[in-house]
């Protein structure tokens, strides 16, 4: 196994572990007291919440972990890594967000196993988007002679 495949399982694990954690004892904080939450008069299911608040500390976490463990090759600036980040943990989270709300509503699972399967399908795909343009190395130019 690659060594940057290696730190990324065992990154993302680690990060992977605090998502599902937080998003689980949210959840159930949020189910055992509210059911729905309102936010600015619009309703929102107390997984939908989790999800959100579970996701922004992970987002941080995971930022961190993959730029200076995972892919510290990377010859990105920061700056870049960091936005090209934001944007793939943002449509990671939106499609988190359609595929838990489906397996939900629609096909009636538990929120907590519905969140389980549903991360399978996101490792993977997050997993592509960062290796391949979140910290995708720029090509580095020779020396003008």
């Amino acid at each position: 196994m690659p060594l940057q495949t290696f730190r990324y399982a065992a990154c993302g694990g680690s990060n992977l572990v605090l998502n599902f954690t937080c998003f689980t004892l949210l959840y159930h904080f949020f189910a055992q007291n509210y059911k729905v939450v309102y936010l600015d008069g619009h309703p929102f299911e107390s997984y939908s919440i989790a999800l959100f608040i579970a996701g922004v500390v992970s987002f941080f976490v995971g930022f961190l972990l993959n730029k200076y463990i995972v892919f510290d090759d990377s010859n990105l600036k920061g700056r870049i890594q960091f936005f090209r980040y934001f944007l793939s943990f943002a449509s990671n989270l939106a499609l988190n967000y359609i595929f838990l709300k489906f397996l939900v509503a629609y096909l009636y699972l538990h929120p907590v196993v519905a969140q389980s399967i549903v991360t399978v399908v996101i490792v993977i795909i997050s997993y592509i988007t960062q290796r391949h343009f979140s910290f995708k190395a720029a090509p580095v130019k020779p020396a003008d002679r």
